[in-house]
């Protein structure tokens, strides 16, 4: 938005016009261009300086930063950035209690959301690696929808970490 040519500042030669229905008027000089725009009272606009001509429309400045900040607002509106998500679990939980954290979970998932799975060792739970996976495993075997994992299983902290997505 910043680094937008107005009339004069404006340096090409030659510009395609565009006027402020969306018409094209076709390659103009400069000084024809900018003589169409102060005759309707408008501001020529450089949108696409990169082209070859480039690209000027005939509008009101005021209007055009108007348009493309809503423009800005609703593509940010739209990006829901998707957040990461905690989900702890012990190998000696009970089968219900997974099963609030798989409710939990698939909650998550369905809002869009990165979910963490944590299995918390403690003691010497940690030194047996091959049945804490196999629990690991076991607890992803309960989850109803489909899920891709980002991050394999791998032992941090106090435990087991991986992370899930839709």
């Amino acid at each position: 938005m910043q680094n937008l040519k107005i009339n004069n500042q404006i340096k090409a030669a030659q510009l395609r016009v565009i006027d402020e229905t969306g018409a094209n008027l076709g390659v103009l000089s400069l000084e024809k261009a900018l003589e169409i725009a102060k005759n309707k009272e408008l501001d020529l606009i450089e949108i696409a300086p990169t082209v070859n001509p480039p690209v000027a429309k005939i509008i009101s400045f005021d209007k055009f930063r108007y348009q493309k900040e809503k423009e800005f607002k609703k593509q940010k509106a739209s990006q829901k950035a998707s957040e990461l998500k905690q989900v702890q679990i012990n190998l000696n939980a009970a089968k219900n209690d997974l099963e609030t954290k798989i409710k939990k979970l698939e909650e998550f998932l369905n809002d869009g959301d990165k979910v963490n799975i944590v299995l918390v060792l403690k003691g010497r739970e940690k030194y047996n690696r091959k049945w804490a996976f196999q629990k690991l495993d076991e607890f992803l075997k309960m989850i109803s929808i489909e899920y891709k994992i980002t991050v394999e299983p791998r032992f941090m902290g106090r435990g087991l970490n991986m992370q899930i997505t839709k």
